[in-house]
């Protein structure tokens, strides 16, 4: 497994550079940290655009491993979930969590879908991890992967970031599958199907 680190390097890489996407409800944002997280960690501070667009790589790693990674307690979760979880909660907050949550109930744990990480849900991903250590990664990353289309079906602003414009997977659907095993990925088909009645 790799280190927190790097992990957290990797993820400041997959969220790239200074955007402000206005179909992005977490607007300006650079490396993936949003100026609405910038204004809660600098509180008092008038945090403007030019502020998130200041931010080094370096400032935003140090933000995931603390704000997105210790303070959450993903580490706490079986280390084979870090890189998913840890990646999605940088994409989506506690949801990551909420979408753990469902997962861990579907597997018959009985959790509160509350996206906190508590004892109670540690140690039923620790239990539902021992009963299918060779499913759960891939299990979450399909919970996740059908997040992001639900996602889209109810914001149609947001389908640009699941469809690319020739119909293809998006972002969102191509990063979900980086942490699921490629025979559960859906082929170019099965992604248009999925997507056919959007407009």
């Amino acid at each position: 497994m790799k280190d927190v680190r790097k992990l957290a390097e990797e993820i400041v890489a997959r969220e790239g550079g200074f955007v402000n996407d206005p179909d992005d409800p977490g607007g300006a944002t650079n490396f993936g940290v949003t100026i609405h997280t910038l204004r809660r960690l600098r509180p008092g501070a008038r945090v403007g655009v030019e502020d998130v667009r200041g931010l080094t790589r370096d400032d935003a790693v140090e933000i995931y491993l603390e704000h997105y990674f210790a303070r959450p307690r993903i580490g706490e979760l079986p280390q084979p979930l870090w890189a998913t979880v840890f990646d999605m909660y940088v994409n989506a907050g506690a949801n990551a969590v909420r979408i753990l949550q469902r997962l861990l109930n579907d597997m018959g744990q009985d959790v509160a879908v509350d996206g906190a990480i508590g004892p109670q849900t540690i140690a039923a991903a620790h239990r539902a991890y021992d009963m299918a250590p060779n499913h759960m990664v891939d299990a979450y990353g399909i919970a996740r992967r059908d997040y992001y289309y639900r996602l889209a079906d109810q914001r149609p602003a947001s389908r640009k970031f699941a469809r690319r414009r020739d119909g293809g997977k998006g972002g969102w659907i191509t990063r979900a599958e980086e942490f699921i095993s490629p025979r559960y990925h859906l082929s170019d088909a099965q992604h248009r199907a999925r997507t056919g009645a959007w407009a």
